[in-house]
């Protein structure tokens, strides 16, 4: 009881780490409605230049996820988690000053990095600074919060676009990361540094291997799949990831904690639903917008609050999975459930979608079904991963699911690019029509349909090594590691 007594105040804890997801989040996607207000401000830079500044922090934030989480595992949760947030918040102020689009996409890299470093070490916090058995609560609280952010993203750069400036779409971040910061002090619990920091040959080779893949799926429409950079960028990341997983598998502080792959199979399943559904989730996100401004003529701004109600049932349904996933199945059939409630949605729309507009009939329950699917998977599939680890890898396992959601996301990109730009061919407008977003919702179908599988067969809990951590591993992770 001692101990527990130590422990931080609960929801301080809560809200320190959700509010650094949250941030995170939010910032993937907040800036997609600020182009149109950057092209103003900079009518000299190219389109391809200005998309720099949303692909910049997205290349470097999947890129650096997994060398962050074991920075966090050996360095310690509270000194990498506030650091993190400091490096965001700087990164944050010198976006919103950047005088140039250039220095804008470099103040954006470094903002990415500050992401990649607060979110693996977020769930760490939450996951060793909170009571055992509010655990499982503590991670559907943090995946609520990500997955409002994540949703939220383009309605909320829209309203402050259209309210003030881009930059302020910047600067709503420094008063959070200020407080954040200022409480994560006081409240976090100090965690002594390790030895074994991550082998820098692989950190390097990861980055320039995740990010040359980002890069190459992310633009692989646009460029062409066939054209030189991007077979350049495809094939020099593909090579750089078998480098690093190479030498991460034989280093003994490998850039990247590999070992889970081979004895859980638990934890392999966890990371291939969330690369899956990671793919199917931002398809959804950035298909849906795209059919409300083409298609049914909704303004942006429009087309980003109608994303919001989604995402506030994402929000109930991560906390509600939270409380009612331990009496019910576990991970497993939480997983399972969300994604059906999903895969309901193509079905729908392949009835009764049409070019007229009918938002309350039709969009509105289909959005709820996907914040339903969204809540609960993500959830669910972030619970999986930490019952498959022991404290002293909680950062490292929440890096390598991030990492496999963030690649998911730059394929889902891609598959609408090209999709739309394939189904487009013929058109007399040269736009995409309703049959070409309709076979976007029939890949969602189906790559939510093998995710479904996945999780069924392979997050199953078994034995004592797929359980909660419980306190005692807490109160000794150095005998875990050992």
């Amino acid at each position: 009881m001692a101990n527990q007594k130590a422990l931080p105040p609960y929801w301080a804890v809560v809200l320190t780490a959700s509010g650094a997801n949250f941030l995170a989040m939010l910032d993937s996607t907040v800036t997609m409605l600020a182009v149109p207000a950057l092209q103003r401000d900079f009518p000299s830079s190219s389109l391809p230049e200005l998309a720099l500044v949303v692909g910049a922090y997205a290349v470097l934030f999947a890129a650096l996820l997994a060398p962050a989480g074991r920075l966090a595992d050996t360095m310690g949760r509270k000194r990498v988690l506030l650091g993190g947030v400091a490096l965001f918040t700087m990164a944050s102020v010198l976006c919103a000053l950047a005088p140039t689009v250039p220095l804008l996409v470099a103040a954006r890299a470094v903002q990415g990095i500050g992401a990649a470093v607060m979110v693996p070490a977020s769930l760490s916090v939450l996951l060793l600074d909170t009571p055992p058995k509010r655990r499982m609560m503590s991670i559907s609280l943090l995946s609520a919060a990500g997955a409002i952010a994540a949703a939220v993203g383009p309605s909320v750069g829209g309203l402050l676009v259209e309210a003030f400036t881009w930059h302020a779409v910047f600067l709503i971040n420094v008063p959070l990361g200020i407080a954040l910061i200022v409480v994560g002090a006081k409240v976090l619990t100090p965690t002594p540094a390790r030895s074994g920091l991550p082998d820098p040959v692989g950190v390097l080779l990861l980055v320039l291997g995740v990010g040359g893949l980002t890069v190459g799926i992310t633009n692989g429409s646009s460029w062409a799949w066939t054209s030189g950079r991007t077979l350049v960028c495809l094939g020099a990341g593909a090579v750089c990831v078998w480098l690093a997983v190479r030498r991460s598998l034989r280093h003994p502080s490998p850039a990247v904690e590999l070992s889970l792959f081979r004895r859980n199979r638990m934890f392999t399943s966890a990371n291939l639903v969330a690369l899956l559904y990671g793919t199917v989730m931002y398809t959804w996100l950035l298909v849906s917008v795209l059919f409300l401004t083409d298609v049914w003529q909704y303004s942006e701004l429009a087309a980003g609050l109608a994303q919001t109600p989604g995402a506030v049932v994402a929000a109930i349904a991560a906390v509600v999975m939270g409380k009612v996933m331990g009496r019910f199945g576990g991970p497993r059939y939480a997983a399972a459930v969300g994604m059906t409630a999903h895969a309901l949605v193509p079905v729908i729309l392949f009835v009764f979608l049409t070019e007229d507009s009918a938002f309350a009939a039709l969009w509105l329950p289909c959005s709820v079904l996907v914040g339903f699917g969204i809540g609960a998977t993500m959830t669910a599939v972030m619970t999986a991963g930490a019952m498959s680890a022991p404290p002293t890898e909680f950062a490292s396992v929440s890096a390598v699911n991030n990492t496999a959601r963030q690649i998911g996301g730059a394929l889902g990109a891609a598959v609408v690019a090209t999709i739309l730009r394939t189904t487009a061919v013929g058109d007399e407008a040269g736009g995409a029509t309703l049959d070409s977003y309709l076979d976007v919702y029939a890949f969602c179908l189906v790559l939510t349909v093998v995710a479904i599988a996945v999780a069924v067969f392979g997050l199953r809990t078994r034995g004592p090594s797929a359980s909660v951590p419980t306190e005692d591993a807490r109160r000794t992770p150095a005998r875990v590691a050992d």
